[in-house]
């Protein structure tokens, strides 16, 4: 049985991979795992990341560190489920250093639209607490969302017009 990952399990899960990654690896923490070192939630139901570049030595130990580590461990980011904003690498903070591998955190503006458009309880909660410690500014969020407007329609489970509506009541 996988546990809930608090603070602690995200930083042992990036020191295992800064033992097993190549030097120069970059580890992108998204949604949770972003959340719980932020200090907005106590836990995360998983932890969902993105390697660059992949290495086939780190996709080949993950399934083993889920089990060592009892993590669920994702490969998802908002990229996934949204288009990918312009300059979302020069945006991603650097949070710490672990072995080979540099930790970041996935562009916040990223992660907030997609906490806005997926709008769970969870997810408003967060983009409060980002927008409450000045981590994203209401207007460079409306900015980055009207550049991937146009690119919406290739993900048809997303409606533009609703998640318009809903980016407009997260930040009043």
């Amino acid at each position: 049985m996988r546990e809930l990952a608090d603070a602690g399990r995200v930083r042992r899960l990036a020191a295992e991979l800064g033992r097993i990654a190549p030097r120069g690896t970059r580890v992108y923490l998204v949604g949770g795992a972003t959340a719980v070192l932020e200090g907005w939630r106590e836990s995360t139901v998983d932890v969902d990341l993105k390697i660059e570049p992949e290495s086939e030595q780190v996709m080949r130990a993950i399934p083993g560190l889920k089990e060592r580590l009892a993590t669920n461990i994702e490969f998802a980011t908002p990229a996934d489920f949204m288009p990918e904003l312009p300059g979302w690498r020069e945006r991603s903070r650097f949070r710490f250093r672990s072995g080979n591998v540099e930790v970041l955190d996935y562009d916040l503006y990223a992660q907030a639209l997609a906490k806005v458009e997926r709008g769970f309880d969870t997810d408003r909660g967060d983009v409060d607490a980002m927008l409450n410690a000045g981590l994203v500014e209401p207007a460079r969020l409306r900015e980055l969302f009207a550049a991937i407007e146009p690119e919406l329609f290739r993900f048809p489970a997303i409606d533009p017009d609703a998640f318009r509506e809903k980016l407009e009541r997260a930040l009043r």
